[in-house]
């Protein structure tokens, strides 16, 4: 690659890193920016005001917060995704029906990301936001979604990602979590019992167009209310309706 190719890809990605900065902290001024990314002082300021006339950075008395355009290019995003278009009523109804949260989530680059949520009458704050990339190994949604892929991507995506352990319960073993996709697989379903947070469980099922996995919904709540048939049986069962419900549409669409 030319040396007239490389530096505006160079600033591309310096500029990612101090947007990802500002979200990470919260809001930064020039000095904090230029020692965390280890920029001079004079080239963090550029970059920040850079992002500032365009209008995705904010200055608040010299600390710069993440601009409100990102809301508006997210929502296009989500807009854009058809399983989000055509399966927002299936996870209401599975927040209404369960009193719990349900969730949709897509896979973005080897991870996955939470597109819709919805809370039910008895669901419990939620953790992760809308457009928060999340691990897949841990998670039901994310298990579902790596059941439906090939070995060798499966492969791939634990070897970028790695097999994180966020609990004791957490699955950090590669020949494990092949064997916990292998019965994903068989059972249409995955679950996650406390392998994010403690006490938190979870089931989850794909979604699939013309063979490929478009994403997962997925109904959470505490183990103190999802536990024995419900667990087992009742809400495994309106997962897999929904997403099938989901998968029709998604694919005559």
């Amino acid at each position: 690659m030319s040396s007239t190719k490389t530096k505006p890809l160079k600033s591309l990605r310096s500029a990612s890193e101090v947007i990802e900065y500002l979200k990470r902290s919260g809001g930064a001024g020039v000095t904090e920016v230029a020692n965390e990314l280890s920029l001079p002082k004079s080239t963090a300021h550029v970059y920040l005001t850079s992002l500032e006339e365009i209008g995705y950075a904010v200055n608040r008395d010299g600390t710069y917060h993440i601009g409100m355009r990102f809301l508006d290019i997210g929502e296009n995003a989500r807009s854009e995704q058809l399983i989000y278009q055509v399966g927002r009523e299936e996870v209401d109804r599975l927040a209404e029906e369960t009193g719990e949260l349900a969730s949709m989530m897509i896979p973005e680059h080897g991870r996955g990301v939470y597109l819709y949520r919805k809370r039910g009458a008895q669901a419990m704050p939620m953790k992760s936001h809308i457009g928060k990339h999340v691990d897949l190994h841990c998670r039901a949604s994310g298990k579902a979604i790596l059941s439906k892929l090939p070995t060798d991507r499966v492969d791939e995506i634990i070897d970028e990602t790695g097999l994180v352990a966020h609990t004791e319960r957490t699955i950090t073993d590669r020949d494990e979590l092949v064997r916990e996709l292998e019965t994903v697989s068989r059972q249409g379903y995955a679950v996650n019992d406390g392998e994010v947070r403690k006490g938190l469980r979870c089931i989850g099922a794909p979604v699939t167009r013309d063979g490929e996995v478009v994403g997962a919904l997925s109904v959470s709540g505490p183990v103190g209310r999802i536990h024995d048939e419900r667990f087992e049986e009742e809400i495994p069962e309106m997962v897999k309706n929904a997403a099938n419900i989901v998968e029709i549409t998604v694919s005559y669409s």
